[in-house]
């Protein structure tokens, strides 16, 4: 199993939004890099959903309920992917970004190095401490 965070701001699409489809398709991103990492999510992957904007905080977690496909948003299939996630749980207490830079245990976190993708990677022994962080 991997780990993951993804970024939205929440007054395009929010983890509210997520929770009431219950499951949806995560589409329309337009970066080489995060295409790629999604392409390497698979069915079952964890993922840390992150508030991007005024509140800048992790909110809750999804899972992966179907690997890559090709989004076809633009009404062809120009090589970007999608992928669905359903939700899982909503964190009690939202892990700021504030706590986040401040806490050496999350200084290697993609989020801090990495902040314009909206989709990376997350070692396993750090999605814990933020699933702690946020129990």
């Amino acid at each position: 199993m991997n780990y993951w965070l993804v970024k939205s701001e929440p007054s395009e699409y929010g983890w509210e939004e997520l929770v009431s489809q219950g499951e949806d398709i995560w589409d329309g991103i337009r970066n080489y890099q995060a295409r790629n990492y999604m392409k390497e999510m698979r069915a079952g992957d964890l993922v840390l959903f992150y508030h991007s904007g005024k509140k800048k905080e992790i909110v809750g977690v999804a899972r992966v309920t179907e690997e890559a496909f090709p989004d076809l948003e633009d009404g062809e299939d120009k090589g970007w992917v999608a992928i669905r996630i359903k939700s899982d749980q909503k964190l009690k207490n939202p892990v700021t970004l504030e706590r986040i830079k401040s806490d050496g245990m999350l200084s290697t976190l993609p989020l801090l190095k990495q902040s314009r993708l909206s989709t990376m990677p997350v070692e396993k022994s750090q999605f814990d401490y933020i699933i702690n962080l946020g129990s």
